[in-house]
């Protein structure tokens, strides 16, 4: 442990892995509660044809990226929002063809000599420059501000679109808004899982934090840390045995998504043993035989028969 962290590019590639253990699942647990678990594929798709013009125009890919998903993103939020049927199709059309566009682009690049397009496919955690770690974040900083300090607000259109609406929250700003911040996070995620596998840490920590938490609150919380350890972990254990990192951290979340599953059962049943009263619960109910023989008041008026209700 003390050799790699003695290398600079091992200290860039741990400090890179959790912030992006922090901001995927900060994000992905909105995506789950609205049942778009993979969202974040479909904008990793769209995210190839920023890295191609990165490369074609010799600039960063990786902000590049960040302008074309946050297009995507907008883009995606409308056809959702107006729920026509012909939405998936062209969700479809855009997803595929931002990945096709992608390939072009990098394959004309790199007859002039640009680089290859593996490393942004899978994750290349290793080679993560100073200006990457900057970059990863300053916009890490700007998705954990919003997704934690709008927490209530977000939290409500993702539970009922029409009663936010009601009180008085701007839903279709704040759908944008979520739809932009997805983006950022597969940008941010990219030099770290890769394009096609960063919709996992997105959605398996929240889903693994979710077998054993009972509110949003404890779920964001526990998915972040999960985020953080499986991030972690996974870059240490692709050192060690010199694996691709992305690949790595994906199969570590989905095993402990695999034991926190198997551990679930037995505690639900524990919970429930211990919420279930020790005794039979006894309900006094008045017969109506017992109305027939109810006395009368003064005024002529049938005597309520007395009822206690439920045994405590």
């Amino acid at each position: 442990m003390t050799e790699m962290l003695s290398y600079d590019f091992m200290q860039r590639a741990l400090l890179a892995a959790v912030l992006v253990g922090i901001t995927a699942p900060a994000v992905g647990i909105y995506l789950v509660q609205r049942r778009q678990a993979l969202m974040g594929d479909g904008i990793g798709h769209v995210a190839l044809t920023g890295v191609g013009l990165g490369f074609l125009f010799q600039t960063s890919p990786v902000w590049m990226a960040v302008v074309v998903c946050v297009l995507g993103a907008v883009v995606m939020e409308l056809v959702r929002a107006r729920g026509n049927n012909r939405g998936d199709i062209a969700l479809a059309m855009l997803f595929y063809g931002g990945m096709a566009c992608g390939k072009l682009l990098v394959s004309v690049s790199a007859q002039a000599g640009s680089g290859s397009l593996e490393s942004y496919l899978w994750g290349s955690i290793l080679t993560v420059s100073p200006g990457d770690l900057a970059t990863i974040a300053v916009l890490g900083a700007v998705v954990i501000a919003v997704t934690l300090g709008l927490r209530r607000q977000l939290f409500a259109i993702c539970q009922d679109e029409e009663f936010a609406r009601v009180t008085g929250i701007p839903v279709r700003v704040l759908n944008l808004l979520l739809a932009v911040m997805a983006a950022v996070t597969v940008t941010v995620a990219m030099r770290v899982v890769g394009l096609l596998l960063v919709s996992a840490l997105m959605v398996v920590p929240v889903a693994a934090a979710q077998q054993l938490t009972r509110s949003f609150a404890a779920t964001q919380a526990a998915a972040i840390g999960l985020g953080v350890v499986v991030s972690l972990a996974g870059v240490a254990g692709s050192y060690q045995a010199d694996i691709p990192s992305g690949p790595a951290i994906v199969l570590l979340a989905i095993a402990v998504f695999a034991v926190f599953s198997a551990i679930a059962a037995p505690l639900a049943r524990r919970r429930h043993r211990a919420a279930t009263p020790a005794g039979p619960t006894v309900c006094d109910v008045t017969l109506p035989e017992q109305r027939e023989g109810a006395g009368t008041d003064r005024s002529g008026r049938e005597d309520p028969v007395p009822s206690r209700g439920l045994a405590q």
